[in-house]
């Protein structure tokens, strides 16, 4: 059988790609090469949100064929110009693929592409995160902008659109793409690993710092194994609106005195600070910065965790914690805001979507699962349920049924 010849052009290694690539490398019908624009995530790199050098501890340049295109930008970055890559022109036409797999269109590179793809008769399949609901927050002279540069020009030439979600979709269908166009391909984490690492965990959990072979995740890092963790992965930046969360337990706290209540910060980023001026100035117990935790260390926190919460705001396209989070069967409370909101957490089935800035509402769902330890249990098993359909297998359903209906 003749394999389809598949090239994915992204801007750089990312935690979160690379696993799919991997199983795609893997499927007998698919030959893929995978070209990275930048070499940001593939060495140690200083990451400015974060603050510190990050250098990932799982192999993410294994199990598929890749190629580092030489980037002319004089900054390379996640900006337009930041990707100046013209040697996909030639891999392009040389190569020949029978589909090109572009993520996103903000940068230079990727209108090489698009230009080299349509020109050479590749067809190109467009994997973006935008979800309506934020795009609509623009101005309406960038949408009008954006009406004549997508509905008009781009998208009606790309041959078919990998939507991960239903604001997604719904932002495609509003720059016009036909529905005939439209593939779910769900935005997704490695289940598997994650999957495996919480079996792992529940059963043979790490010892408490003090030795004596304790047998309860919190007890490793110092919290009493009867408390209640609420918990947050990601960067201390503004777009995550920690404060938010940290405002909410204050005031969470205030009113179920008779809970143990911890609230676990992973992550690192420049509202650290403030994070911790909050905490002094109101004396507050029980809140832990654990600071920058990589792929192998992450599932210990969720696996100690009793309850999720991502409070993002704009710019929050998805959330792949709550993936993680659900992986390991958690309730979870998201923003109305955050990308995967409206697939992911289904109110009073496995979490709640509070109000955006709404530090009050947030609050009395905390309370709520806090008093409830059967609705932690059930919204947690909802979640584990939930997650099985937002996985890389569905994605790879998703991508070859568009490469078998492109080559008819």
């Amino acid at each position: 059988m003749e394999k389809i010849k598949l090239a994915i052009i992204t801007s750089h290694v990312i935690q979160y790609q690379t696993p799919l690539f991997k199983k795609l490398a893997k499927h007998q019908e698919i030959d893929l090469s995978v070209y990275f624009c930048w070499k940001f995530g593939s060495e140690k790199t200083y990451d400015f949100q974060f603050g510190k050098i990050i250098e990932w501890d799982i192999p993410l340049l294994a199990g598929y064929k890749y190629k580092f295109l030489k980037n002319f930008s004089l900054n390379p970055s996640s900006d337009f110009w930041g990707q100046i890559n013209f040697g996909i022109i030639i891999e392009l036409i040389k190569n020949r693929p029978d589909a090109v797999l572009v993520y996103g269109w903000n940068s230079f590179v990727n209108w090489l592409v698009f230009i080299t793809a349509f020109l050479s008769g590749s067809s190109v399949l467009l994997h973006g995160e935008n979800p309506l609901n934020q795009e609509l927050l623009k101005s309406k002279w960038k949408l009008a902008i954006k009406k004549i540069i997508f509905g008009k020009l781009l998208f009606p030439r790309v041959n078919a659109f990998l939507y991960i979600g239903e604001e997604n979709k719904k932002f495609y269908q509003y720059y016009g793409v036909p529905e005939e166009k439209l593939f779910f391909t769900p935005y997704a984490v490695d289940n598997t690993r994650f999957i495996n690492e919480a079996k792992n965990l529940k059963s043979h959990p790490p010892h408490p710092p003090t030795g004596g072979g304790g047998s309860n995740l919190k007890n490793s890092i110092g919290i009493d194994s009867n408390s209640i963790v609420i918990l947050f992965v990601g960067k201390l930046i503004e777009k995550k609106r920690s404060m938010d969360l940290l405002k909410a337990y204050h005031k969470c706290i205030t009113h179920n005195s008779k809970f143990i209540i911890h609230l676990l910060f992973v992550g690192d980023g420049a509202l650290r600070s403030e994070l911790e001026k909050y905490i002094k100035e109101n004396n507050l117990k029980n809140i832990h910065f654990a600071g920058f935790k990589n792929q192998t260390e992450l599932p210990q926190y969720y696996a100690m965790a009793d309850i999720f919460v991502l409070p993002s705001g704009e710019g929050e396209t998805w959330g792949l914690v709550v993936n993680e989070a659900m992986c390991f069967g958690l309730p979870v409370i998201v923003s109305d805001v955050v990308g995967c909101g409206k697939d992911l957490v289904k109110n009073e089935e496995n979490g709640y979507i509070f109000p955006l800035g709404n530090i009050q509402k947030l609050s009395e769902y905390l309370t709520d699962l806090i008093k409830n330890s059967k609705k932690r249990e059930s919204f947690g098993k909802k979640s584990f349920e939930i997650i099985q359909n937002y996985s890389h297998e569905k994605d790879i359903e998703g991508i070859l049924k568009i490469l078998k209906l492109l080559k008819q």
